[in-house]
């Protein structure tokens, strides 16, 4: 028998499988990214995972899908410490990547000089969101104290927008007085007025804004903003405080993870893009106050001029602030227990 006619399926076999294969070949290409944030970054990073892989294959790389992992900051450090495999970490406060430096060595040690602005692309700063109209009149951290006030703020234990509530406060009745005796006093009376302590940012602000318990929540300014838009002005005001605290956001390549995955070259450019021209547009765009001077400019009117203060200025540096406060059995512990 002529098996003569039978070699075109043949060769339409071979073909086929050399395009499954060539195909395959591209999708083991292609690189997936993971950064693992916080809470109430989400929106921003759903903007900026596009528009970072557009500029990376425009510019000649491989195809990047970037995945979000998002939780009270705290926590996600300790699950990247606990064997989480992200590729980048973007923070909302430097102690949650120093961990990683010091459980071992997940993040290079010098990771504040690696990036511009020792790694903060933006910052931000803690404010109030209170029920429209103030009916219980706010106006600065003093009125958190008051006495049948309910004050939402995220567990700072787990939670970097919780701890800069904390310390913001902290700050507060340190300028005021001058005496740490009178600051724990005065941020005891403020806790106490606390009716739910939740793990996250996102967390306490669904607490307040559709289990509507509390009269008031502390929150980041790019929440508050976000908060007011998408539920509607008719229902909530943004009240700045006469003082807070400034809320840098650090970010950090996982140095052990882009080793073992080879994705380092792509990791360390899609954090050099938060603080590019296009990704800066986009962080203020969500309300995030940007690191580039002619960015900042467009957006004056988003970003009302606030009196802040830093850790490191005012209460002795992140190190001194986590051993004091927040180490277990300290200030806050103590603050607690007693509420």
């Amino acid at each position: 028998m002529n098996n003569t006619p039978r070699r075109p399926n043949t060769v339409r076999r071979v073909l086929a499988a050399l395009a499954l294969s060539v195909s395959a070949s591209a999708a083991l290409a292609d690189t997936t990214l993971l950064n693992v944030s916080y809470d109430v970054s989400r929106e921003l990073y759903k903007d900026i995972n596009p528009a970072f892989s557009a500029q990376w294959k425009a510019q000649g790389g491989e195809a990047v899908t970037v995945n979000q992992s998002h939780g009270g900051s705290s926590k996600q450090a300790l699950s990247v410490a606990a064997g989480l495999e992200a590729d980048v970490v973007t923070m909302n406060q430097s102690p949650d990547i120093d961990i990683l430096v010091e459980r071992g060595g997940l993040v290079e040690a010098d990771w504040r000089k690696r990036f511009p602005h020792e790694a903060t692309p933006y910052t931000t700063t803690s404010v109030f969101l209170v029920r429209k109209g103030n009916p219980k009149n706010i106006k600065d951290w003093d009125d958190l104290a008051r006495a049948g006030l309910q004050v939402i703020v995220p567990n700072p234990k787990t939670s970097g927008n919780g701890r800069y509530t904390y310390l913001a406060a902290w700050g507060y009745a340190l300028d005021k007085s001058g005496s740490d005796a009178d600051a724990r006093a005065f941020v005891g009376k403020l806790f106490a007025n606390v009716p739910v302590l939740d793990g996250g940012g996102r967390g306490a602000t669904t607490t307040f804004t559709q289990r509507d318990v509390g009269d008031v929540l502390v929150t980041f300014e790019n929440e508050a903003i976000l908060i007011a838009r998408e539920l509607g002005d008719n229902k909530f005001d943004v009240v700045y405080p006469s003082i807070s605290i400034d809320a840098s956001a650090p970010v950090a390549v996982v140095k052990s993870v882009t080793e073992k995955r080879g994705t380092a070259k792509a990791a360390e450019a899609y954090l050099q893009f938060l603080f590019s021209p296009e990704g800066q547009t986009i962080i203020a765009k969500h309300n995030f106050r940007p690191r580039d001077a002619a960015v900042l400019a467009k957006n004056a009117d988003k970003f009302p001029p606030i009196r802040t203060f830093t850790v490191d200025e005012k209460l002795g540096g992140w190190p001194a602030v986590q051993k004091t406060h927040f180490a277990d059995g300290g200030i806050y512990d103590q603050i607690v227990e007693k509420r």
